[in-house]
């Protein structure tokens, strides 16, 4: 999904990897520094979750940024998610060794809090 502010891109969420009508990760980016420290993240998630939740059936959607980045923590945590744990992994080919968080929105918590 592409994030747009005034008709222009400024940052994607998708989920990988998902499994559908169970769970799904969600990564999330906003692309430019200017679009950061704005509170756009939150509302950007809070968009996005339930198209999530709705087309993909899940009943769990976790992400699992960069534990020293607080923006994100901050962001998701302000939408509703919950810390599970924090841990060191590699999250990906492309990436160093590094604390993550992972951040849970249950099915429950998404229809009490946006349905």
């Amino acid at each position: 999904m592409i994030w747009e502010l005034d008709e222009q891109p400024i940052g994607h969420c998708n989920t990988n990897p998902t499994v559908f009508g169970e769970e799904a990760f969600m990564h999330l980016h906003l692309w430019q520094q200017n679009t950061r420290k704005q509170g756009l993240g939150v509302e950007l998630i809070q968009k996005t979750i339930p198209y999530f939740f709705n087309n993909l059936r899940i009943k769990k959607l976790y992400s699992e940024p960069y534990a020293l980045n607080a923006a994100p923590n901050k962001a998701l945590e302000k939408a509703g998610f919950t810390l599970e744990k924090e841990y060191t992994t590699i999250p990906g080919s492309i990436n160093f060794e590094q604390p993550v968080k992972r951040w849970v929105l249950t099915q429950e918590r998404f229809k009490q809090l946006y349905l």
